[in-house]
């Protein structure tokens, strides 16, 4: 009996033994793709980014479409980055109009965030308001596309974008339908958005990709261009007669394009 017990430690030794060795000679584990976190703009919400998510999801990607507060630059880049903490390996950050802003703070300093995409989106540089940055150039038509502002307690004001001029100004070259569904479902963004300065954006050190639009209403194309162009952008796609809702009107070339980001430095 003694001699039976004895036999089979040796054998479940000479097993434990084995099983290690192959584990430390195996080949590691394929990299997993990074997760694309999505951030909307202002006079927006996640659902914007419908068609964009169904094709990356389509390819294998974890997707998480945040909700930007839209109460603040500081404070929506604070909360997207505490997000980012939570997300287990690579990330490839996309930020849409104002929600470029917020991802060009949020991702400083997070090294887990491996690329950027601007879709028709804000680049600005330390120091710089949105407000003040939008009148760089001449073309935006989107103050006279706004309604009144509506009061807050704080003593700030919220903005959207009057319903009945939203297809035109925002959504030209998308589905009256859907123009209609974004217009309804539009978040309004507080007006400190576009007066908080920016901080140290990431784009100075993490590689970064634009795409827009040529008929851009609410940022003008060249201010677009220009941001580019600053940051130094890898790759920068110009949609012809895309409006500021290329994520919507153009999405296999916006996904093409985060999916460029995903799979290189």
């Amino acid at each position: 009996m003694l001699r039976t017990l004895k036999e089979t430690s040796l054998a479940l030794l000479l097993a434990t033994g084995a099983l290690l060795h192959s584990s430390a000679n195996a080949a590691p584990p394929p990299p997993t793709k990074p997760t694309i976190l999505l951030v909307h703009g202002a006079f927006a919400e996640s659902l914007s980014w419908e068609d964009v998510i169904g094709r990356l999801q389509a390819k294998g990607y974890v997707v998480v479409a945040a909700a930007n507060p839209l109460r603040g630059l500081r404070s929506d880049s604070a909360y997207v980055a505490n997000l980012v903490d939570t997300i287990p390996g690579p990330v490839v950050m996309v930020g849409h109009s104002y929600g470029g802003a917020v991802i060009s703070n949020a991702a400083e300093g997070k090294h887990n965030v491996k690329g950027l995409v601007f879709v028709a989106a804000f680049a600005p540089e330390s120091g710089e308001a949105l407000g003040e940055l939008s009148g760089k150039f001449p073309g935006s038509t989107l103050g006279a596309a706004l309604a009144p502002p509506v009061a807050l307690p704080d003593g700030g004001k919220d903005l959207y974008i009057q319903q009945a001029k939203y297809h035109e100004q925002f959504a030209a070259d998308v589905p009256a339908r859907v123009a209609a569904l974004f217009a309804a479902t539009q978040r309004p963004v507080a007006e400190a958005a576009f007066t908080d300065k920016a901080d140290q954006p990431a784009w100075k050190t993490v590689p970064s990709r634009f795409i827009y639009g040529s008929a851009d209403h609410a940022i003008a194309p060249q201010l677009l261009d220009f941001m580019a162009q600053r940051a130094g952008s890898k790759h920068t796609v110009v949609v012809e007669g895309a409006s500021h809702a290329v994520l919507a009107s153009h999405a296999d070339q916006v996904a093409a394009l985060i999916e460029e980001a995903a799979g290189t430095n």
